[in-house]
């Protein structure tokens, strides 16, 4: 089993900046990607940043060139750096680790932003 436990979240105004950190346990387990999603009230969830233990990361086009994700193989830990937040990127974000063949969900951190 790995448990995934997001953390960051918050209110914050537009054009402003947001760290989400994310860390799977136990640190033993070989997870492989880690990602981020995002969950806007009445929409599907939806991926917005990936990255492997290789530290290949990719982003949802929405996001490119405002949030970076980077990674600890060491702690089983992501971090998801978002900038220049819209009112638009205002949801429930969800941390995931990949292991043994299937993806492990947090519970989700709330992200606000207000214009």
């Amino acid at each position: 089993q790995v448990q995934v436990k997001e953390s960051g979240g918050g209110l914050v105004q537009a054009g402003g900046s947001l760290n989400l950190p994310c860390e799977a346990s136990p640190s033993a387990r070989s997870i492989g990607a880690m990602s981020w999603y995002q969950q806007i009230p009445g929409k599907r969830r939806e991926l917005v940043a990936s990255i492997t233990n290789s530290a290949s990361p990719q982003y949802a086009d929405s996001v490119k060139g405002r949030f970076s994700i980077s990674r600890d193989n060491y702690k089983n830990a992501v971090t998801l750096q978002m900038s220049n937040l819209k009112p638009e990127d205002t949801a429930v974000y969800f941390c995931t680790a990949w292991w043994m063949g299937r993806n492990y969900w947090g519970q989700g951190t709330q992200v606000t932003v207000s214009s």
